[in-house]
């Protein structure tokens, strides 16, 4: 396995091993294996009936680090281990040195609460397939969260998933549900769908479901279906959305909703789609893509659409006029994404909201440079 798969099956040994450390950074924003690390977590140390009392989700945002570090502290009353998923870790690393924030941590985890975990989450950083390919700015970044927490924190990169490796999640997945997956199929699967490992494993579950008792998914099974898929894909809610069409975009997200299983996990793996295919119309508007064969130059490796998609994708880039209507899309779904992850009570309608919005054209006033900032950073 690559880089992202390697490093997580190395996490996940120790949860299951019951040797961790304690703290980690989750760095990257390959959301398919954050999630995957953080399923394993929940199992291992959260039992559902003590959620409430063992398990914090912190926003750097909006918790300063010596308030989480207190609460990693504090042994808790009601549960006999915490669990503390740290996110916005890049707030750390701007605006100044930031050394009593560093200090604190240093105490900290020079005489850590054995019945706490610290994980902080990294997502600010891309890590590609092939570390050695990554962008310079991130890999200072990254550098940096090694220099600061590295000496106290395991490091578990998230790494893009290139099409080798969707091939063996595939092939390895089949095997442990014991199902007859051949190997033109999972080809067809990974190609159609760009190594886009949540995609991929969201159409992998819906293959079994499709062949049911017969545990045998076929090239044919795999057609069927990821056709249907494209049909329904998020690709043609943009459509929907980029050509201000308010009624379609709805039906097509009521479309997208009724065939997942309307979870947590599902919505946030719409936003997430979504966040990805306005930054690539955004590479496409600025660097003037016009036709498919130049699109492959224009975003890199690990960012791309299925082949499919590429003509759909430069013709809707082009409906928008300027940077800033698509940095507007992505700070309302960056909007979103913090929305979800409050648990409102209705995650539904936090998509609905958000459609007829990216549908709406923009009020007066534009967000400024910050916002947009915020946004690209998404």
């Amino acid at each position: 396995m690559g880089a992202g798969f390697a490093s997580t099956e190395r996490f996940l040994n120790e949860v299951r091993g019951n040797a961790l450390r304690p703290g980690y950074v989750l760095a990257g924003d390959e959301i398919f294996l954050y999630e995957r690390c953080r399923r394993a977590v929940l199992e291992a140390l959260v039992p559902q009936e003590l959620r409430d009392f063992c398990l914090s989700d912190l926003d750097l945002a909006e918790t300063n680090i010596f308030e989480a570090l207190d609460r990693a502290r504090t042994p808790s009353l009601m549960a006999p281990f915490q669990v503390l998923f740290v996110r916005n870790l890049k707030t750390l690393y701007t605006r100044g040195a930031k050394k009593e924030e560093f200090a604190a941590i240093d105490a900290y985890f020079r005489s850590p609460n054995p019945q706490a975990l610290v994980l902080f989450v990294a997502d600010h950083i891309r890590i590609p397939s092939d570390p050695r390919r990554m962008d310079m700015e991130d890999k200072n970044r990254y550098e940096r969260i090694r220099e600061t927490l590295g000496e106290w924190c395991g490091v578990v990169e998230l790494a893009r998933v290139d099409e080798a490796d969707a091939l063996r999640w595939i092939t390895s997945e089949a095997k442990r549900q014991e199902v007859q997956f051949d190997a033109d199929a999972a080809r067809e699967l990974t190609d159609a769908l760009g190594a886009d490992m949540m995609l991929i494993a969201s159409e992998f579950e819906k293959l079994l479901l499709y062949t049911g008792a017969k545990r045998h998914v076929t090239l044919g099974d795999v057609e069927t279906m990821v056709l249907a898929a494209k049909q329904r894909s998020l690709y043609e809610l943009t459509d929907a959305i980029s050509a201000k069409d308010k009624a379609r975009a709805l039906a097509l997200l009521h479309g997208l909703l009724n065939a997942s299983d309307g979870g947590e996990d599902s919505a946030i793996g719409h936003l997430y789609m979504l966040a990805r295919t306005f930054r690539q119309m955004l590479v496409i508007l600025e660097k003037n893509v016009r036709d498919s064969r130049a699109i492959w130059q224009a975003l890199w490796q690990g960012f791309r659409m299925p082949p499919f998609a590429a003509d759909d994708l430069i013709r809707q880039a082009r409906r928008y006029k300027s940077r800033r209507e698509l940095t507007r899309a992505l700070r309302l779904i960056a909007k979103a994404d913090l929305e979800l992850r409050s648990q409102p009570a209705d995650k539904r309608l936090v998509l609905e909201r958000l459609v007829q919005e990216l549908a709406s054209e923009p009020k007066a006033g534009q967000p400024g440079e910050a916002s947009q900032q915020y946004a690209m950073e998404l």
